[in-house]
């Protein structure tokens, strides 16, 4: 396993051999790191998650509700994460025409 240059947990799954991971693989990180919600599964070896932020709307004096859409790529090493889980992504080179995030993280759930 390499180091990654981010604090994060030791991944526990297996890993496959691909080139197209953070840890075990070649995929260089880099750039933001983004903290949010696993939305869909139905890709392979990616998953689209979800950020939501609040936006505040002077002329009405409310806030506003807006949520932002990413393609992340699920690393093999990582798995196990299913709807609803907290994961960290980071921006690395672009892997397909929308994927241009790797997932890192999966948070510790309670």
């Amino acid at each position: 396993m390499r180091d990654i240059g981010v604090d994060v947990s030791t991944p526990e799954g297996e890993w496959d051999g691909s080139d197209n991971c953070p840890f075990f693989g070649s995929l260089r990180v880099r750039g933001q790191i983004i903290e949010c919600t696993v939305s869909s599964l139905g890709m392979t070896d990616s998953i689209v998650v979800e950020r939501e932020t609040s936006r505040y709307m002077k002329k009405y004096e409310r806030y506003e509700k807006r949520t932002r859409r990413y393609a992340a790529h699920l690393p093999t090493c990582i798995g196990g994460v299913s709807r609803g889980d907290k994961v960290r992504i980071m921006e690395c080179r672009p892997l397909s025409k929308t994927v241009k995030f790797c997932v890192i993280e999966k948070e510790a759930s309670e």
